[in-house]
């Protein structure tokens, strides 16, 4: 099955997350809307864990710090790497220079 890659706005997937809680299931609303059956279990689920209900999964806050921390780290990396090389090269000239007074 391919994926449409649609975003549904927030109000569209809530309320058809009241629905399924409601007693509605996903398949029966999949037919009835354009969303599928997987889709609304997936906010289903999204719904219980930003309640602190969920068994298992990240709050979509956390997943957004996890995505910026990885970033921050990412280019603390790269800035400890140009200056280890800095450092390296400053070494040299220094030793270089020192050996030629």
């Amino acid at each position: 099955m391919k994926k449409s890659g649609r975003r549904y706005p927030a109000e569209y997937r809530e309320r058809l997350v009241g629905l399924v809680r409601g007693g509605r299931t996903p398949e029966e609303l999949s037919r009835e809307f354009e969303a599928s059956a997987q889709s609304i279990r997936n906010w289903v689920a999204q719904a219980e864990v930003e309640e602190g209900r969920g068994v298992d999964g990240w709050t979509r806050r956390e997943r957004k710090e996890v995505r910026r921390l990885r970033a921050e780290n990412r280019r603390l990396r790269e800035e400890r790497e140009i200056l280890k090389k800095a450092a390296a090269w400053f070494a040299r000239e220094t030793v270089s220079g020192s050996s030629g007074s």
